[in-house]
């Protein structure tokens, strides 16, 4: 019997009566036709010559009670769900497993069909429709498509579904029991008798997930052209940083182009169309690289002033060079120094300094703001006007590239850069963007975005001096990783500050103090609050994260809190005070976190809400330490020793103290911070995947 992966509409079971008003006049009709005053209305299925197909509907393949248990247990052997489920990371994982579970403890085929593309918002649908017979996967289509429609077909054996429930007696008993499903009898078959030469059933297939990074690069990528088809628009502008955030949104922009002409060398007429118009091509063009492609789509501008870097003037510029994306330098001290001119005409005598010029922190935060709104003012000048610079039709959409963690935190100037159009990583979280970054490099061809994810996060808003360099954890008090911990327990667990303390209590539990895990609390909840308003405004983002902070659809908690928290402030000094005698001090090496706590080693057996569950997003190894693919580690490592002028393929390297300490003043890349940690120097390298033993250091590829 050939299946295709297609919804079928739900029958109804509940006796519902026809009147015969003058308002209703197909009623009256059917009335006199079939003489008929009621009608069935509720569950049912169609009984068809030789086998029974019920639906049920998206959501309620995810909950206790399904529809699925009791038609099977009533006889139907097909299963249809035309479900509309979007995308989030690690998300299929749990739809397969789901119905699996379905089919192997009723037996039976299931047929899931998924919506695809943007849903003309924050969501996207990721399709992977699929076909399983008996607990096996027979056909799954593709997870992340330019295509509209995806038809997947599968040949299935139904009498294979009836010798598998024949050998179940729990289930023939159970059987027995169930209430009969009211049906509807079908005069016509579905099924043909087996041709072994053409016709015979379709074999199990290993099921194809994808890693959370390349979620990460093809979600937003379909989502994005999905968008600026439908929108009008002729392309993107980026304000491109150099950090980690901007880059990740650039690459995500090229992955994009990747794909679409991936599509338009396939042959797909509508997405050849697309492209041709976006990108204004002539005389029967077509994109013919993706590099090409970009130049004409994505425009990005680094706006740099007196305190931006070279580096991230420099990684922006090769970033835009190897996706293909039409650069800008742009320095905006100009209008910087008019705005402080302007300030200074009004108050006489009143000069802004910096906070490392002897400023007060109220003048550090105008000056860094002033920066930062300028740069959201000449993107949205630059994005409408650049077409008509180069004489191209059009507009283009300003990306935003801030993510949920900062969002979370209000880590972002109201109305600087992070607001936009548009923002493809708004629902991702920082350490799942780092991990992208070094999947990217190695993946998408952008060899510098090995270079950004190995510098450390700065806004460049203040002045860089011998004793001090501005860093984004130091600025927010609290690490990246803390940030996606505070993020799950608030929105996904509910937490508020006291049940908050308590789950960190436990889940940092000889690592911190009750005292310390207190501090932190407060430290979070004072800024969440101050900062909650922020959210009223975020830039419609893509969903890929349960916990995203945005107000204006997923998290509708008040935005005015009393930042004080009285009682709830209160109630955690007076559990310090009950257990800060009782808790052993924090032992050294949880502290430099050289191992993992209890419930971080735990983590990787977690699936459900608990303590150990609500970890950072990032992947951990059995035990508990943050985990890249071993190939993914073994590239990394190998690459940055080679950059380092030592032979990666020797397995002992012997380099002196003093040599580690030159490649670390001269090579960025061997700073990388663990993304759960702030750390540097040799233990970094241990978290890459290098032993290191000092005074001299032995230098071993895992």
């Amino acid at each position: 019997m050939e299946l295709c992966a297609t919804s079928v509409y739900q029958l109804k079971n509940v006796e519902c009566a026809i009147t015969a008003e003058p308002t209703a006049l197909m009623a009256k009709s059917y009335l006199e036709v079939t003489g008929q005053e009621t009608v069935p209305f509720g569950d049912g299925y169609l009984s068809f010559e030789d086998t029974g197909v019920a639906s049920e509907t998206c959501e309620e393949l995810f909950t206790p009670s399904a529809p699925h248990i009791g038609l099977s247990l009533g006889g139907v052997e097909i299963i249809a769900n035309g479900s509309g489920s979007h995308h989030q990371l690690r998300k299929l994982n749990t739809r397969i497993e789901l119905m699996q579970s379905a089919t192997s403890k009723c037996g039976g085929v299931y047929m899931y069909a998924n919506q695809q593309g943007c849903d003309g918002g924050r969501l996207y649908y990721d399709g992977c429709a699929c076909i399983m017979v008996n607990g096996d996967v027979v056909a799954q289509g593709s997870q992340f498509s330019m295509k509209d429609v995806e038809v997947v077909t599968a040949c299935v054996d139904l009498d294979a579904v009836s010798s598998f429930r024949g050998t179940i007696s729990s289930l023939r008993e159970q059987a027995s029991q169930e209430p009969r499903t009211p049906s509807i009898a079908v005069k016509f078959k579905l099924s043909r008798p087996m041709n072994m030469a053409n016709h015979f059933p379709s074999l199990p297939i290993k099921v194809r997930y994808h890693d959370p990074y390349e979620e990460i690069a093809l979600g937003p990528a379909c989502w994005l052209w999905d968008y600026l088809r439908r929108s009008g628009a002729t392309g993107y502008l980026l304000p491109l940083s150099g950090g980690a955030d901007s880059s990740s949104v650039a690459a995500i922009v090229g992955c994009m182009c990747q794909l679409v002409v991936k599509a338009v060398r396939e042959g797909d007429k509508q997405v050849i169309a697309d492209a041709i118009r976006m990108g204004n091509y002539r005389n029967d063009e077509v994109p013919e690289s993706a590099d090409e492609f970009a130049q004409r789509l994505l425009h990005t501008v680094y706006m740099g002033t007196e305190n931006s870097s070279h580096a991230t003037r420099d990684r922006a510029k090769r970033l835009a060079g190897e996706i293909g994306a039409s650069h800008l330098n742009v320095n905006i001290d100009v209008v910087v120094k008019a705005l402080l001119t302007l300030f200074e005409s009004v108050f006489p005598g009143r000069k802004l300094r910096y906070k490392v010029h002897g400023g007060t922190q109220t003048e550090n935060l105008a000056l860094q703001n002033i920066q930062a709104r300028i740069r959201m003012v000449i993107a949205f000048m630059l994005a409408s006007l650049m077409p008509w610079v180069r004489s191209k039709p059009g507009f283009l959409l300003v990306l935003g590239s801030a993510n949920v963690d900062e969002g979370l935190r209000g880590y972002l100037t109201k109305y600087d850069c992070s607001s936009a159009d548009i923002n493809p990583i708004g629902g991702i979280s920082k350490g799942d963007i780092r991990a992208f970054l070094r999947w990217g490099a190695l993946n998408l061809g952008y060899g510098t975005l090995a270079e950004v994810e190995g510098a450390p996060p700065t806004a460049e808003l203040e002045p860089i001096t011998v004793k001090y360099t501005q860093t984004d954890e130091i600025d927010m008090g609290m690490t990246y990783e803390e940030l996606g911990m505070y993020g799950r327990l608030r929105k996904i667990f509910r937490c508020g500050p006291v049940s908050m303390f308590e789950n960190l209590c436990i889940r940092w539990h000889g690592r911190l103090t009750p005292a310390e895990v207190a501090q932190k609390v407060k430290d979070f909840f004072k800024y969440y609050s101050i900062n909650r308003h922020k959210m009223t405004t975020l830039t419609p983002s893509y969903h890929a994260e349960n916990y995203s902070p945005e107000d204006n659809r997923y998290d509708l908690r008040q935005f005015l809190y009393n930042t004080r928290w009285p009682w709830q402030f209160r109630r955690i000094d007076q559990l310090v005070d009950k257990y800060e005698t009782s808790m052993p001090e924090p032992l050294t090496e949880f502290r430099q976190h050289m191992q993992p706590t209890a419930a971080e080693a735990a983590a990787p057996n977690s699936t459900g809400l608990g303590v150990p569950a609500a970890s950072s997003g990032i992947r951990r190894d059995s035990k508990g330490l943050p985990a890249e693919p071993v190939q993914t580690r073994r590239i990394n490592t190998e690459a940055i020793l080679s950059g380092c002028g030592v032979n990666p393929r020797k397995n002992m390297t012997k380099l002196s103290l003093q040599r580690f300490k030159a490649i670390t003043n001269r090579n960025n890349l061997v700073k990388i911070r663990a993304p759960y940690a702030q750390i540097h120097g040799p233990t970094a390298f241990h978290h890459l995947g290098i032993k290191m033993w000092p005074p001299r250091i032995s230098v071993a590829i895992l």
